[in-house]
């Protein structure tokens, strides 16, 4: 890669990076070793896109938070990208039918980051998910169904570049993910049974944008209690039912 690829990949991760620490901010340090890049370099980088307005230092905390140019840029892109105004309605639903957390996930390239949500009744809730959060595919319930659609050679291609492991434990070798993928094909639906945090359960299910790709999904999300063996089929139904109807929505929008 040439040294510009490489800058412009430092600067996209490092937005990327910010993002997540939001509405809180981090700090300089939190960055650098979330991003594995030099304090200096980080500091350095943060300086020249804070003089372009894409990110904001706090005077009193110091914290770093994504700046005012981002959003102007993000509203011009919310015309073609932003789904948020279809799936909130299906959201709603699922969170009134089911009393569970629903959230809208979509796929940014080896990562999914969730953009909508609408709380559901049950008062005890999984807090793992949030608007802003990021997951590379396969972890969680919504990367997990987006993945189990994509391609077979997609899916290797994937598997064969990224070591989960690493970040995420054995519960996310090649060979429990390529599991968890097969079921999710069963059942339509993807089933994430507290591999991310202890006690907190999730399911997913994929939507389709106009090409037939799996570039979103909707999930759900509580206490393990809530997803037990004789419920999981209910809710389940209930996600693939979203999930088309999003998916048709799309299509219609398109036309």
């Amino acid at each position: 890669m040439s040294a510009q690829g490489q800058l412009v990949g430092r600067v996209g991760a490092l937005l990327r990076t910010v993002s997540s620490y939001e509405p809180d901010g981090a700090t300089t340090s939190d960055l650098a070793r979330a991003t594995d890049l030099a304090r200096p370099t980080v500091h350095r980088l943060l300086g020249s896109l804070a003089e372009e307005g894409l990110v904001d230092r706090d005077p009193k905390s110091g914290r770093w938070s994504l700046g005012p140019e981002l959003y102007l840029l993000g509203s011009v892109a919310a015309t073609r990208y932003d789904i948020t105004d279809l799936a909130g309605d299906v959201l709603r639903d699922l969170a009134r039918e089911t009393g569970e957390s629903a959230f809208l996930t979509a796929r940014r390239g080896d990562e999914t980051v969730c953009v909508a949500s609408e709380e559901g009744s049950f008062p005890l809730r999984s807090h793992v998910l949030h608007i802003g959060i990021r997951f590379p595919l396969g972890v969680a319930s919504a990367g997990l169904a987006i993945l189990s659609h994509m391609s077979d050679k997609d899916i290797d291609e994937y598997l064969s570049r990224v070591d989960l492991t690493a970040a995420w434990g054995d519960a996310h070798s090649r060979a429990a993910v390529e599991k968890r993928i097969a079921a999710t094909r069963l059942t339509g639906y993807s089933v994430n049974p507290a591999l991310v945090v202890e006690g907190s359960w999730g399911m997913g299910a994929a939507v389709f944008d106009h090409r037939g790709a799996p570039t979103w999904a909707l999930s759900l999300t509580g206490v393990e209690s809530r997803f037990r063996a004789d419920r999981t089929p209910h809710v389940g139904a209930l996600l693939l039912s979203g999930a088309h109807r999003l998916t048709q929505l799309l299509r219609h929008r398109t036309r």
